[in-house]
């Protein structure tokens, strides 16, 4: 067992026979190898788990022993001498002491002892008890794990088949939407588009999210940073951000070697830089720049990629010497929800929370390197709250 904090996996235990019976951690085995060792047992042939008792809220401590005495007075016999070893082993009596045919306690294939799928057995009555037939407990047994089986592809069925939905809505939605786009060619138009287009969306996948004004935002222009967690980020942005604040979304320059994708996106404004040449990052910083003195704003992911792996990536500089030398703010925003709905090498959704917030504004103090790298440390300070996830470079 385990929870997370921040990203971090905190073990708190793991998944073992213990019984909890008055405040006392009581062990199953001990008790087990005495009962074994009484004659008329079958060695290797007991269980001890506890159960629920659905009367008294508590849990009661049960012994299942196989045994091939059928005589009514040594069967009793036989149960006064597992309490008394009860008694000796763990310092208390058992609630409740079964006596069972042979094959009865349920095993692995190495021959141990399966006390929680005894216990589940037990409590649903599929436990072979004394007079039961071979036969009988194999049916119920049988149709125990059908049932388990169908519940679970059940939700299998589920699954994909929501995640098909999405894919459907998507398509239906998106192609259309993408071919007027790339038609009309007006970037205030075509946001607009997409706007209502991603809010539709969201809400026939059951995921809504709540649009934020353009009041909520600065009216100057300056940089939104965003944490990227999916390839479901920027469907989600179109969809809160307002269309008045035309934000220009920058994207990597991979896509220009995708003509549709490349023309839909050139349509809405979007910037293009390069991840990976530091000569043609330049230009694109003074692409950014440009801009931002024509007043535009701009959104951009300054981890400039995501993965499988949950938590804040490092920052690259373009974003941060963009500002400084612009002489422009940065609005710092977070996104929940998006990596969970859709992980990276996963193209089946799964329903999920999504939430979009902005927090601080942070102007640059200066305007060489030296300020570029104060914002971006506090810019990411500023980040971590708000996409809820841990820090990778710490």
């Amino acid at each position: 067992f385990a929870y997370t904090v921040d990203g971090e996996i905190y073990l708190t235990g793991r998944v073992k026979d213990l019984i909890i019976r008055g405040g006392r951690n009581l062990y199953p085995y001990e008790l087990e190898q005495a009962v074994g060792n009484l004659p008329g047992v079958r060695r290797g042939c007991v269980a001890v788990f506890a159960s629920n008792d659905p009367v008294n809220a508590t849990e009661r401590l049960v012994v299942v022993a196989e045994t091939r005495e059928e005589d009514p007075q040594r069967r009793e016999q036989l149960r006064q001498q597992i309490n008394e070893a009860a008694v000796a082993a763990i310092g208390l009596p058992a609630d409740e002491v079964v006596l069972a045919p042979p094959n009865s306690v349920l095993k692995t294939s190495s021959g141990k002892i399966r006390r929680n799928a005894s216990r589940e057995a037990y409590e649903h009555g599929l436990l072979c008890v004394a007079g039961a037939s071979t036969r009988r407990q194999l049916v119920r047994l049988a149709i125990a794990g059908g049932q388990a089986r169908v519940a679970e592809a059940g939700r299998r069925f589920t699954r994909r088949a929501y995640g098909a939905w999405c894919w459907t809505v998507f398509l239906l939605l998106g192609l259309p939407v993408m071919a007027l786009v790339i038609a009309l060619r007006s970037p205030s138009l075509g946001r607009r588009i997409v706007h209502h287009a991603a809010r539709i969306f969201l809400r026939l996948a059951g995921m809504p999210v709540p649009a934020i004004t353009a009041e909520a935002l600065p009216a100057a222009p300056h940089l939104l940073l965003l944490n990227h967690c999916s390839y479901l980020d920027s469907l989600v942005l179109f969809a809160v951000l307002p269309p008045a604040a035309a934000y220009g979304f920058v994207a990597k320059r991979e896509f220009v070697a995708q003509p549709l994708i490349h023309a839909f996106l050139r349509a809405l404004g979007t910037l293009f830089v390069e991840r990976f040449d530091a000569s043609k990052s330049v230009e694109d910083v003074d692409e950014i720049i440009a801009a931002l003195a024509r007043g535009q704003r701009v959104l951009l992911f300054p981890e400039g990629t995501f993965s499988r792996e949950a938590g804040l990536k490092p920052f690259r500089m373009g974003a941060f010497v963009a500002a400084v030398r612009a002489g422009v703010p940065v609005l710092v925003g977070g996104l929940r929800g998006t990596r969970s709905v859709l992980r990276d090498r996963s193209w089946l959704p799964r329903r999920g929370p999504l939430a979009f917030e902005t927090g601080a504004l942070l102007p640059p103090d200066g305007d060489d390197w030296a300020a570029a790298v104060r914002l971006r440390d506090a810019s990411r300070l500023a980040m971590l709250p708000l996409c809820g996830e841990h820090d990778l470079e710490a």
